[in-house]
């Protein structure tokens, strides 16, 4: 999380309506697809914290072990990895979408690095979060374990981003 300057300890329900908007209106191959009511959205607040990234920040590198899994509210960010020619664009990823996903699912190593091309607001779960929300509430850690696996499919069957599941 180099970077990141952290807004919030933990979300309340009116701070992530923006996040909730932004998914609602996502269009794209990798958006999100909300499968969470409004009222699953205001329990699973307080796991979640919320982050701004300037332009040019990076969020994770390539080869770090963080787990975290990221949601972007606003903005864009840039995902690449690096070759022996140099930096290689993989993807980009906007407001309604997630990142992470990859070191996330896997428990390994992130494979790509992700860079803010624009200022952004993204919403942070990590993994002990997530395993307090798997105990506390187990329908909503389901559901968003699906919408995050199928953004995660859906990446994986596209040739040219699958190197992009970090």
């Amino acid at each position: 999380m180099q970077g990141i300057i952290p807004a919030t300890n933990g979300a309340s329900g009116a701070l992530l309506q923006g996040l909730v908007d932004a998914i609602a209106l996502a269009q794209g191959e990798d958006v999100l697809i909300d499968k969470l009511s409004r009222a699953q959205w205001q329990t699973l607040a307080p796991y979640l914290q919320y982050c701004h990234l300037a332009q040019g920040q990076t969020l994770f590198a390539e080869g770090s072990d963080d787990r975290t899994l990221y949601f972007v509210e606003q903005g864009t960010l840039s995902v690449h990895a690096q070759d022996q020619a140099g930096r290689l664009r993989l993807a980009m990823v906007g407001a309604g979408s997630l990142l992470g996903e990859g070191a996330f699912f896997s428990h390994q190593p992130r494979r790509a690095t992700a860079q803010a091309g624009s200022a952004c607001r993204l919403w942070s779960l990590s993994p002990v979060r997530f395993t307090e929300l798997t105990h506390r509430q187990p329908e909503i850690a389901i559901g968003l374990l699906l919408a995050a696996g199928a953004v995660l499919a859906r990446r994986l069957a596209n040739r040219r981003r699958r190197v992009a599941v970090a």
